[in-house]
């Protein structure tokens, strides 16, 4: 008897990759001084593989890129299962989530402003939500920046999926190698304590794997007798229960929408390309089921933080692997234009809007929020750890309460994506104008939150990238 072994080689090679990646992190000074996630290093590996070599063997990317859809529905819900503690009483929260949502507006006003300028000028075939694909894959990540671009296929526009994994491999180089710049430019210009630049500098190698023989942290917690069930497989089976019920959900919606025509069917497909939504909204449902039973001392967040970082780990080795050249090709130049931009507004407006709506660890929550603009939530947290190893300040657990909110404040900014998809189909730019000022509207909001939490320090030693109290 034959079996389809198509999804299992595949998944093999991304985990060969990994496995090299990994040693070539603990052996090789260049990637270790960067931080450079081993996910990141598989994923270019398998990029010319999986562009020249592959597809002559019958391995396309296809099975990559519906990996990078599912996979990324599985790191949202294992994150909304987890149980939050206690939310500290002060502005903290709000402040991570108003630092993250600036960087959502700004970053797409600039963008969609570029494209009208690129449309208007030298590219006027260029789709209108090209200037979206830059924040989807710098501020949102890979998985989303694919399936919400692959979602555009029935408007016509091909290819943007890869392109948006382009940015968010691009967002992945910025984070890593602007953030040890800003590290070091940091401890060169006084911008953190005197204990913690000590405490950097008596940081070893980061070589990405505990040497033999060190004290291990603990992974997670077992709430299972494994006789009976494992732990694992209890955590892992709530994930998948979870993305089950967000699939049915969706599929109804489809079903209901079919009776209004062209116009909800269309409605019906990009609701499958925000799909990670509903999943993490269906995770939430089940953990409130299970609270209101009693029954939420099975969840361990450490071993979903496990689920959720194997999910991440494969996504953005398929992510990164699943880019195309040949499109990538033929849209460099936007591509490099909208880069260079977000990259540059990052390195200003980053460091410039967390010195001062900031009252503590400043330098801390910059570095976490530039790497969660750039890349991901695991970029921002190694580049955390390069000051505070143990998580031993407040910054980590703020932005972990603070996600929740920024997920709620983001709905309606992301279900605007497709406006300027209706503007590429009609050619009516109303569309178009519409989701620019949906974004204008956020980056108000941010701005006037930003003066409520800043107070007297919003415009102190304004002329300088960092304030210094």
């Amino acid at each position: 008897m034959t079996f389809d072994w198509t999804l299992f080689v595949h998944i093999g090679i991304i985990s060969a990759a990994l496995m090299v990646s990994t040693f070539i992190r603990t052996r090789i000074r260049f990637f270790q001084r960067f931080l450079i996630p081993n996910a990141l290093t598989a994923g270019f590996i398998l990029l010319p593989l999986y562009n020249f070599v592959f597809p002559a063997l019958g391995l396309d990317s296809m099975t990559l890129e519906a990996l990078t859809y599912h996979l990324l529905s599985v790191s949202f819900v294992a994150m909304s299962l987890r149980k939050a503690p206690k939310r500290p009483n002060d502005g903290r929260i709000f402040a991570t989530s108003v630092a993250v949502l600036s960087q959502y507006a700004i970053q797409t006003t600039v963008g969609l402003l570029l494209t009208f300028l690129l449309i208007s000028t030298i590219m006027p075939e260029l789709f209108h939500s090209f200037g979206w694909l830059m924040p989807l894959g710098f501020v949102l990540g890979p998985g989303q920046a694919f399936s919400i671009g692959e979602g555009w296929r029935v408007a016509g526009i091909e290819g943007a999926g890869s392109i948006g994994l382009t940015f968010a491999a691009i967002g992945f180089i910025v984070s890593s190698f602007g953030g040890v710049f800003l590290i070091n430019y940091g401890l060169r210009k006084g911008w953190m304590s005197k204990e913690h630049a000590d405490a950097i500098n008596k940081q070893g190698i980061k070589r990405g794997v505990f040497p033999r023989g060190s004290r291990l942290p603990v992974g997670s917690l077992l709430t299972t007798e494994t006789e009976a069930i494992d732990s694992m497989t209890l955590n892992g089976g709530l994930v998948l229960i979870s993305y089950l019920v967000a699939y049915i959900f969706l599929e109804g919606m489809q079903w209901a929408l079919g009776f209004v025509g062209p116009t909800g069917e269309r409605l019906a497909t990009n609701l499958w390309g925000i799909s990670f939504i509903f999943a993490a909204i269906a995770g939430l449902g089940i953990k409130g089921l299970l609270t209101a039973f009693r029954a939420d001392h099975i969840l361990d967040n450490q071993t979903l933080n496990r689920v959720s970082g194997f999910a991440v780990d494969y996504m953005v080795t398929a992510a990164i692997a699943a880019i195309s050249l040949v499109i990538v090709g033929q849209y460099w130049l936007p591509i490099l234009l909208l880069s260079a931009a977000g990259t540059g507004l990052c390195f200003l407006l980053v460091p410039w809007f967390t010195s001062r709506i900031f009252k503590d660890h400043q330098f801390h929550r910059m570095l976490l929020i530039f790497g969660v603009s750039t890349g991901t939530l695991s970029t921002g947290l190694a580049l955390l750890r390069v000051v505070d190893p143990e998580f031993e300040t407040p910054v980590a657990s703020d932005y972990a309460y603070a996600s929740g909110i920024t997920f709620v404040l983001a709905i309606p900014f992301i279900l605007s994506i497709n406006l300027p998809v209706r503007a590429y189909e009609t050619g009516d730019m109303l569309y178009f104008w519409l989701a620019l000022g949906i974004a204008a509207l956020y980056l108000a909001f941010t701005f006037v939150a930003y003066l409520f939490l800043a107070k007297k320090r919003a415009f102190a030693s304004a002329s300088q990238v960092w304030h210094k109290d």
